[in-house]
């Protein structure tokens, strides 16, 4: 907005005799008797305001009625005042509550509010100055009654360029959309562009020039800026996991990683190798065993200890169907802590059908964002859990087969859960002003749930199926074998979940196999990069 050119000065109104009649003529004393003076119509204040009304309305008539000698160019100039600026609306209105104010030479200066609306909404403070003209008030108008910087010669233009291209920004502040980008954060630039393309449409920029003779002199008001686009996305987490996944593929065989903020819900990292398929958010895959940290934490909430009793055969038939461990490996009687170090299909199968029927896994898969949809500030699919039709179908589930399906960055939000205890919506975008980019409230976690997990998690590193993997200390996590297609020997996609201080991760090979044998000594090389 243009500052004032003139500060106001304190109201001053013009002395007035005592009346003596009711007409216009006003006595004054002089040697000899008396000299009859004629009084002025109307005041400052009433034809400033019926000035900027019709200066509103366009109504340039009223508004030459109401100046002092208009010149013959009066109605050119505002017309072009307009078209100059592109303005289609425009309003003006008296500067209150100290807006008026009389001179020493009985002039009157009333200052005003403009707000022009076009390619621009801008607004600026203007001047008129009235005179008393045959016994009324009048506009003493020149250029500058329509702008103080206006004159003969002088005219104000709305000048139009190209905006920049919108900036995407890392947590650090470095640039995602730059061309030296690593491949999968421009994936997420992508992914931007389809949730939030006006941001992206790199728009006009306008900004507002005065010309004298028709060459530019100055810029009133300057082009409005776009605010760059802040993620989450930490480049050293990054990279550190698209060291780990180095050579670790093939092209049968993609592989995908994501990393969390656990506090917080936000994505440090996305890494997918190879490129083209954002697979680690839009992937739908089977999670296999990593999904028993969702069926564990529904059995401790139903009143499983860790410490309890209980029975892993080879091979179990439940509701028709036979259920198996790895290998067919039978580790008979043993805690529940280490059933789930050792991931065993039996136990939990069997498990799930006597103690959580009726919805109750359902209930619990929901606490962990199955079913919600993810609105992380890039397209993302939803886990799902549908619910089972009889007690196969429960047994599947509970052991992440069947129907039940989920991505990396929703398993990624699972391990995180437990961490901090509470799911927590994933984002990657942080910017308040976008609608959606933010996450909901967290969902805690039963604090007998955290508990328990945090004790249940650590073993499958140091005790359990991941035990043969050399990860940093500290760490805990969740291997998953998650078959699809039929055969005798399906073929299975290697899963990792887990956690270690506050990073939450999750990665998955595309058949690859044993998720101990593969997906963990990723998920080890990726923490030791850490480090």
């Amino acid at each position: 907005m243009y500052a004032h050119l003139q500060p106001e000065r304190p109201v001053r109104r013009r002395r007035r005799w005592p009346w003596v009649t009711a007409g216009l003529l006003v006595p004054l004393l002089a040697a000899g008797g008396v000299v009859w003076a004629l009084r002025t119509e109307g005041s400052v204040e009433e034809t400033a305001d019926r000035y900027l009304t019709a200066w509103s309305d366009q109504d340039y008539a009223t508004m030459r009625s109401l100046v002092a000698d208009p010149p013959a160019d009066f109605d050119t100039w505002h017309r072009r005042f307009r078209a100059d600026l592109k303005v289609s609306q425009a309003s003006f209105h008296r500067s209150r509550p100290n807006g008026v104010f009389a001179s020493t030479s009985h002039d009157g200066v009333v200052s005003f509010q403009s707000r022009l609306l076009g390619r621009l909404d801008w607004t600026y403070t203007g001047q008129l100055k009235l005179v008393e003209d045959g016994r009324t008030w009048k506009v003493a108008w020149t250029p500058a009654t329509i702008h103080p910087l206006l004159k003969k010669g002088r005219s104000l233009k709305v000048v139009t360029r190209q905006a920049d291209p919108v900036r995407v920004l890392a947590a650090d502040g470095t640039e995602l959309n730059d061309p030296g980008a690593p491949g999968s954060v421009q994936q997420l630039v992508e992914g931007m562009k389809q949730v939030f393309p006006d941001r992206f449409e790199s728009p006009d920029r306008y900004r507002i020039d005065l010309y004298e003779d028709d060459q530019p002199v100055e810029t009133v008001v300057e082009a409005g800026g776009y605010r760059p686009i802040q993620t989450t996305i930490d480049l050293k987490v990054h990279r550190a996991g698209a060291r780990a996944l180095e050579g670790m593929y093939k092209p049968d065989k993609p592989v995908s990683l994501v990393a969390l903020r656990a506090s917080t819900g936000e994505i440090l990292a996305v890494v997918n190798a190879p490129g083209g398929f954002n697979r680690a958010l839009l992937g739908k895959y089977p999670p296999g065993s990593t999904f028993k940290v969702v069926t564990a934490s529904a059995l401790v909430a139903d009143g499983v200890e860790p410490g309890e009793q209980v029975q892993c055969p080879a091979e179990k038939n439940i509701g028709g169907f036979p259920f198996h461990n790895a290998g067919f490996e039978d580790f008979g009687t043993l805690s529940f802590r280490d059933a789930f170090a050792h991931s065993c299909n039996t136990t939990f199968g069997e498990m799930s059908v006597a103690r959580l029927n009726g919805g109750r896994l359902g209930e619990v898969a929901r606490s962990f964002g199955f079913g919600t949809p993810i609105t992380p500030g890039v397209p993302a699919v939803r886990a799902e859990y549908p619910d089972p039709k009889d007690d196969t179908d429960l047994a599947s589930a509970a052991i992440g087969q069947g129907r039940v399906l989920a991505s990396p960055l929703n398993m990624a939000s699972v391990a995180a859960a437990i961490a901090s205890g509470a799911w927590i919506p994933p984002r990657l975008v942080k910017d308040e002003h976008i609608p959606d980019a933010q996450p909901d409230n967290p969902r805690p976690l039963e604090q007998g749930v955290v508990k328990a997990l945090r004790t249940l998690m650590p073993a499958v590193v140091t005790d359990g199926t991941a035990h043969g993997v050399s990860f940093p200390s500290g760490t805990a996590g969740k291997t998953g074998t998650a078959e699809y297609g039929s055969g005798k020997e399906p073929p299975a996609h290697s899963w990792f979940i887990g956690y270690r201080g506050d990073v939450a991760f999750s990665i998955i090979v595309e058949g690859g196999g044993a998720g101990s044998a593969v997906a963990a000594p990723i998920a080890a090389r990726f923490l030791s990069n850490l480090s």
